[in-house]
């Protein structure tokens, strides 16, 4: 080895030795990033009708924070600031909408730091005039109960898309009900008949929900025409433009049933000397758009009750009258799930009702959807023909019926099966529409044949169109038959189906 190279490693020894020395004893300072401090003093703001301010104090260790309200009628007095502590004070404009509102202030410190307070406002209690206008309780020619009554039905029919149309009886399409087209339907067997109603666009006075004279004269008018003919009829307060049937939340429910008192107890006066004959229905369809939660619930069930308290109130006949009540969108799971039985002052004077259009893909869809396709044919018989339904066939049809029987019809509650039916795809040619008219007729015999085996009395639509995807039985403005073939299946399932009560 050479000194050269002695030299050398000895020199690489020491710059090593020296860099390990001065690693050893070098101390790493960590930096330390605050924990985000950031609070208001109150996490929701209340308001009355009449507007007003309320004050927040907002706390941070940031170095700004913004607030954004999400609605115009609040007001901030400044929307930013770089203080550690601040007032921030929140207004509210006066309420004129008629419904409870809220809104959301959104306090972001540094970008990236949220807090939420929540607004809401009420509205003035909606107060209406009383119309009960009591009279002494008059059992006379109401001495069935609901299940004596619901053995009387032997099949019932919708006059579907006429009164319940919005302005005028004829927005829909459909001619003046007439008593000659009562007059035909009785002929063929059917004793009942259900007639959708509404009222909202008939009050002439919104400052206290008084309905106009003319149109209980018209609806009076339509009830007589069955009334002569010995039919029962359930007369309700329908879609009516959705005031109450799109809106089971707990912004409108004092407004809501305040509403349905007013109007429940006029038409429960102008009605009440109507014997057995005639049976009142509260709602129709009412639901969320959105899926279902406690509130939806809690709230339907309370117009349900306000409907029985409201007619009970009126005395008279009203005392004894049999009266129908909602599940949740008319629906039997929701039914089974959520339903409970409306107080009542008398006993075994109630019905519940539900709606069946199931499968909906045979039943209503008209075009296809992402969630199913259109489907033509229904039944275990018809599937030689083409695709069926992936769900609700024979048996489940078989096992929704049984489930109100078992929960409903044996504990003292008849059920009304208010509408269903399936539409008439009319555009189909050849063996294809054969096979949809022979199966849709299958459909509507073996719902009804069933419905009542379950104590369901059975309701079949009719919205009086006749052309593609309708559901017309008689033509409205002659009241000739229209579908003798669904008709004649209707008729045989009645027939077919003997109530258990």
């Amino acid at each position: 080895m050479t000194k050269q190279t002695i030299v050398f490693l000895f020199a690489i020894i020491i710059i090593v030795v020296a860099g390990s020395c001065k690693k050893t004893n070098t101390v790493v300072i960590p930096v330390v990033v605050p924990t985000p401090q950031f609070t208001a003093s109150q996490d929701t703001l209340k308001f009355s009708e009449s507007g007003g301010k309320d004050t927040l104090t907002i706390s941070m260790n940031g170095t700004k924070w913004n607030a954004f309200s999400s609605q115009s009628w609040v007001g901030l007095s400044f929307s930013s600031s770089t203080k550690a502590t601040d007032k921030l004070i929140v207004s509210a404009d006066a309420n004129s909408t008629g419904s409870v509102r809220e809104a959301t202030l959104s306090l972001v410190m540094d970008s990236k730091t949220q807090v939420l307070v929540r607004i809401r406002q009420n509205i003035a209690k909606i107060s209406y005039p009383d119309y009960s206008n009591p009279i002494p309780a008059n059992s006379t020619g109401m001495g069935s109960d609901a299940k004596t009554l619901a053995a009387k039905m032997f099949a019932g029919w919708n006059l579907g898309n006429s009164l319940e149309a919005p302005g005028s009886e004829t927005a829909w399409g459909n001619p003046k009900t007439t008593q000659a087209l009562i007059d035909s339907i009785k002929s063929t067997g059917i004793n009942a008949i259900r007639i959708p109603c509404g009222w909202n666009g008939y009050i002439v006075n919104s400052a206290t929900c008084q309905l106009n004279s003319s149109w209980l004269a018209r609806v009076k008018e339509v009830i007589d025409y069955c009334i002569k003919n010995e039919m029962y009829v359930i007369l309700n307060i329908h879609w009516d433009g959705g005031w109450l049937e799109n809106h089971p939340d707990f912004a409108s429910q004092d407004g809501v049933n305040a509403k349905q008192k007013a109007l429940w107890e006029q038409i429960a006066v102008n009605f009440r000397d109507y014997d057995e004959h005639l049976l009142f229905a509260g709602t129709n369809e009412v639901s969320a758009s959105t899926t279902a939660t406690a509130e939806n619930y809690t709230v339907q069930l309370s117009y349900n009750q306000t409907f029985v308290n409201a007619v009970r109130s009126t005395g008279g006949k009203n005392t004894y009258r049999n009266l129908v009540i909602q599940s949740y969108a008319t629906n039997i799971d929701e039914a089974m799930n959520h339903l409970i039985i409306a107080k009542d002052s008398q006993a075994n004077r109630l019905m519940v009702e539900v709606h069946y259009y199931d499968p909906w893909e045979y039943c209503g869809l008209e075009t296809d959807a992402s969630w199913a396709t259109v489907k033509n044919l229904w039944g275990a018989p018809f599937a030689q023909f083409g695709i069926l339904p992936s769900w609700g066939e024979e048996d489940y049809l078989a096992a929704q019926f049984l489930k109100m029987k078992t929960n409903f019809v044996d504990k003292g509650y008849p059920v009304i099966l208010g509408e269903f039916g399936a539409v008439r795809r009319s555009s189909l040619t050849g063996s294809l529409l054969q096979h949809h008219l022979d199966s849709r007729a299958y459909y509507i015999e073996y719902v009804t044949q069933y419905a009542k085996k379950n104590g369901m009395a059975t309701f079949i639509w009719d919205n009086g169109g006749t052309g593609n995807n309708t559901m017309a039985i008689f033509n409205r403005g002659d009241g000739s038959v229209f579908d003798g073939q669904i008709l004649n299946a209707y008729l045989t399932g009645a027939t077919k189906g003997i109530y258990p009560y």
